[in-house]
């Protein structure tokens, strides 16, 4: 059963939206993820236009976090103070972001951008916590389960005590991590959790199963920003498409949070990256085989 998208200027098959979302919402479930990183790529390889799979998917990863953030928020793993404070700084960056990809687009380069903003950002993070998770399986310690924040996240001014996360932490700090994370969800259609979820665990200091629960918490408002500006700034926001990825992710982030909860953290680390890994060589392929003679130098679209 096909459905034609009308700003993606696509036709597609209504199951294969309905089970990317709901695959995107069991990884959000999870990991804490918003799941952008993953679903975006895997719009563009169906032939969804860049610009309106990004902004289309930060429709859903509000669905998909929502979703997840309720069923973390019974298990006491959500970091609603600490989460707050990344909020005011993923707002700043998202709107900025927004401004940037109008830019971009403008340029004509935002397709070649994104994919390779894509490449680095995974390589970077999927390679860092497959080390730490293989490393933290052959000890088997307690160094494994609990991390201790970096010198620079206790050095900086504006320190706060989180009782639920049970660190001590700068809140310039998170506002800066925050402001990075709506940066990214402006430019990649991401909630920013796949940056967020290990800076949280190995900068931060803070218990995998809450750095999960809070991070799903902080990408709402920041992807909900997001969507509304894109919508009005980019006019990138294909509704029929992202409610069709909204209904699938909401079933699969609550699927996800309760699988989440019977694996241990070192566990949900490794598929993590796994999963992290394999999109970026996905997204490498697709950059190196594509015709250098397709990146626009001027006023594309």
């Amino acid at each position: 059963m096909s459905i034609f998208l009308p700003v993606a200027g696509v036709q597609t098959s209504i199951f294969l939206i309905l089970s990317l979302g709901g695959t995107v919402g069991l990884l959000s479930g999870l990991f804490g993820v918003g799941g952008g990183f993953l679903l975006t790529p895997l719009l563009m390889m169906i032939g969804i236009p860049p610009a309106v799979a990004a902004a289309s998917d930060t429709n859903q990863i509000v669905a998909a976090s929502v979703s997840g953030t309720l069923a973390h928020t019974r298990a006491g793993n959500v970091d609603f103070k600490l989460g707050l404070v990344m909020v005011l700084g993923g707002l700043t960056g998202g709107t900025l972001g927004t401004s940037l990809v109008k830019t971009l687009r403008q340029m004509g380069n935002f397709d070649f951008v994104v994919k390779l903003v894509y490449v680095l950002m995974l390589l970077g993070v999927g390679s860092f916590m497959l080390m730490e998770s293989l490393s933290a399986l052959r000890r088997n310690d307690q160094q494994s389960k609990s991390h201790q924040p970096l010198p620079l996240a206790k050095r900086l001014p504006l320190k706060v005590y989180f009782p639920v996360s049970g660190i001590e932490c700068s809140a310039l700090a998170l506002f800066a991590l925050g402001f990075l994370i709506g940066l990214l969800a402006a430019l990649m259609g991401v909630g920013g959790g796949f940056i967020m979820l290990p800076v949280m665990i190995y900068l931060l200091g803070i218990p995998t199963h809450r750095a999960v629960g809070t991070s799903l918490f902080t990408v709402i408002l920041t992807a909900i920003n997001v969507t509304l500006a894109q919508a009005i700034v980019n006019e990138t926001v294909d509704v029929v498409l992202a409610l069709l990825l909204l209904v699938g992710s909401a079933v699969g982030a609550q699927i996800g949070a309760r699988v989440g909860r019977k694996l241990k953290a070192e566990q949900l680390r490794i598929i993590f990256s796994f999963i992290v890994l394999g999109v970026m060589v996905k997204m490498l392929y697709d950059l190196l085989s594509t015709p250098p003679s397709l990146i626009v130098l001027g006023g594309g679209h």
